[in-house]
């Protein structure tokens, strides 16, 4: 039986790029998504409704009102179908997005099923504005824009090139590829909106902090040694543990994404900092998830002032602290600690090792070998290794495997009762 698939929601505003939602519908279908569409009336001016039905399968709202509100064919319509739809989607995306509705969103009106939706879901909003260069450098624009970003709606910024108007510059609807990107990004950090939330909350009670992104160790005031990490993983996983009860503390790096909201957000660069934030809130945790990239080595001494290019060099590194192996010896009674490691061969081996030399509970072991997965990646798989066995983790998004992680994590507990209610 095929897996269903995640239900998303295109609303389509009036302006010349609205035949591009038309491709943005199938990339999202190609993607996996199940997208259903919502049309202001400006929208239909540029193209029909019976397009979009045609190709989602799904009926086209179109209205507020029942006796218009939608062509096409589909499941029986809610009473207040805003409500619904808001609360049954995984992420609202707007293509193209006018200077119109940017300004009612940013300002809370709500005239038509389209602003009406956006301010009842609790879902991720990713916005695609396209406009004339004018309408889009306008102060207007510009502090709307701004007000929207302050609120947590994700942005995908226009291209530039020649407009529909006969002017060339800014204003161009963002390629389909791009939005995409935006959405897979969106759902990798929220993958369930508040009105899915499980009831189960099975880690009430417990204060789980995680580790995120990747450490920085400066060259210079300008160059710095880091690695790949877009702090997806640990981001997941943090969300994850906040819906189902738990306090979180995220000890943050550098990351490519927000932090997801509701967690304790502790800030970190360097992997010494990272250390002394992680040893400053380990007292707190009843679990801890080390799912960071952090660096093993640094720089012995940082130059004071940029370094200029003249010829080869040679920098002297030295390993930096073991922040893991530190946090299992200094961890309180009960503390479940559970570490990560980026592998690009013999995971199994190179996992079990780690485990038994650091001294952790579990350990996730993530394939990074493929360019699919893994770094820079909203998808990921692997090995939940513990003492006495393996469960393997296959390919799926990094908000799917958190959940997965934090199962495991939950039968640890089960199987040793201290784990997660230190005395």
């Amino acid at each position: 039986m095929c897996a269903e698939r995640m239900k998303v929601t295109v609303g389509v505003c009036g302006g010349i790029a609205a035949y591009k939602a038309v491709e943005l519908v199938r990339l999202l279908q190609d993607s996996g998504l199940d997208p259903h569409v919502v049309m202001t009336r400006a929208a239909e001016e540029f193209i029909r409704p019976l397009t979009f039905a045609a190709i989602s399968g799904h009926k086209v709202i179109t209205s507020l009102w029942s006796e218009d509100a939608g062509i096409g064919s589909d499941e029986d319509e809610s009473g207040i179908e805003h409500i619904n739809e808001a609360q049954t989607t995984r992420a609202l995306i707007v293509a193209p997005a006018t200077a119109d509705t940017l300004a009612k969103f940013a300002h809370g009106l709500a005239d038509d099923f389209l602003t009406t939706m956006y301010l009842a879901t609790t879902a991720p909003v990713i916005v695609a504005p396209a406009m004339n260069v004018n309408m889009w450098q306008h102060p207007a624009t510009r502090a709307n824009i701004e007000t929207l970003r302050a609120r947590g709606v994700k942005v995908v910024e226009p291209g530039s090139g020649y407009l529909a108007c006969g002017m060339v510059g800014g204003g161009r609807l963002a390629d389909g590829p791009a939005i995409l990107a935006a959405v897979s990004e969106a759902l990798s950090v929220h993958p369930l909106p508040a009105a899915t939330v499980s009831a189960a909350n099975d880690f009430t009670g417990e204060t789980v902090l995680v580790t995120a992104g990747g450490t920085r160790e400066a060259i210079d005031p300008v160059r710095f040694i880091g690695n790949r990490s877009s702090g997806r993983m640990g981001f997941a996983v943090a969300e994850a543990a906040r819906r189902r009860g738990a306090r979180v503390i995220l000890v943050c790096a550098s990351t490519t994404v927000e932090p997801p909201p509701g967690c304790e957000v502790v800030c970190a660069v360097t992997s010494e900092e990272m250390r002394t934030a992680v040893l400053q809130r380990l007292s707190e945790a009843s679990i801890v998830v080390m799912a960071a990239a952090v660096s093993d080595y640094t720089v012995k001494e940082a130059a004071a002032q940029k370094l200029k290019r003249d010829g080869a060099r040679t920098l002297e590194l030295e390993p930096t602290a073991d922040i893991l192996a530190e946090v299992v010896t200094r961890r309180r009674e009960g503390t479940l600690v559970i570490g990560f490691a980026a592998e690009t061969e013999e995971m199994l081996a190179n996992g079990r090792a780690k485990l038994e030399r650091k001294g952790v509970d579990a350990v996730v072991v993530n394939d990074v070998a493929a360019s699919d997965l893994g770094f820079d990646s909203s998808r990921n798989a692997g090995i939940f290794l513990k003492r006495d066995g393996a469960v393997e983790i296959p390919a799926m998004t990094k908000a799917e495997m958190a959940e997965r992680i934090l199962d495991e994590i939950g039968r640890l507990r089960v199987e040793s009762p201290r784990i997660g209610n230190p005395a």
